[in-house]
């Protein structure tokens, strides 16, 4: 068997920091709001940044069918090692970074901290477009975005992005819950770090054509 490379043992030290978390509360509104709805449930989701899994095994695990996409072969190999066998007619993995690939329509997008990468405002206004269109009306999405005072924000490591701009980025969303962290602490990589995070769940807006008596 090859020897892993480097950059596969950094990624596998830093799942091995994150391995047994729950999924994230975001992800548990969505598909909490998903039940509660009387629109028949979705089971097309993806899963953008998925990792070893986190969230695309609950999702899987609900019975959804799962696009996972990630741009380290590490992460879809553990998570395939992972998932068991009776749910892997259900996932698709993808090796791809989100602004070098398409979507597919979806009930449900998710994306736990993977749009926090985005280094320029351009690409992030078009990763959240490229979200939007491939969401179903009333589809939902899930995920994460940095405020303004985020230390990789401050750094120009990553957008960080007020209420204002926060609510542009969202246009053809309905907001269904918000919440704003703003923490220090380390990251399961051991480095120190200032948080500033915007916690989001949206709803693809449902257009209603209107019709007139003649």
């Amino acid at each position: 068997m090859a020897e892993k490379s480097i950059e596969d043992r950094n990624w596998l030290q830093f799942y091995r920091a994150t391995a047994g978390r729950p999924p994230r509360p975001t992800l548990l509104r969505a598909l909490s709001a998903r039940t509660a709805s009387r629109r028949p449930v979705g089971r097309r989701a993806i899963d953008l940044g998925c990792g070893t899994g986190r969230d695309t095994l609950p999702l899987l695990a609900t019975g959804w069918h799962v696009l996972a996409i990630d741009p380290e072969p590490v992460a879809l190999r553990t998570l395939e090692e992972r998932t068991p066998l009776a749910w892997r007619p259900r996932l698709t993995t993808r090796l791809a970074r989100l602004e070098a690939t398409s979507l597919p329509a979806a009930e449900l997008v998710n994306a736990s901290f993977s749009l926090i990468f985005a280094a320029r405002p351009p690409l992030l206004a078009a990763h959240l477009r490229c979200i939007h269109a491939a969401l179903v009306p009333g589809g939902r999405f899930a995920g994460q975005l940095l405020g303004p005072r985020d230390s990789w924000a401050l750094a120009g490591q990553a957008v960080g992005v007020d209420r204002c701009r926060l609510a542009h980025l969202l246009a053809g969303f309905e907001l269904e819950h918000l919440v704003v962290e703003e923490t220090d602490a380390v990251t399961p990589k051991g480095e120190a770090k200032h948080w500033h995070i915007w916690h989001v769940n949206a709803r693809k807006a449902v257009v209603r054509s209107s019709s007139r008596r003649s």
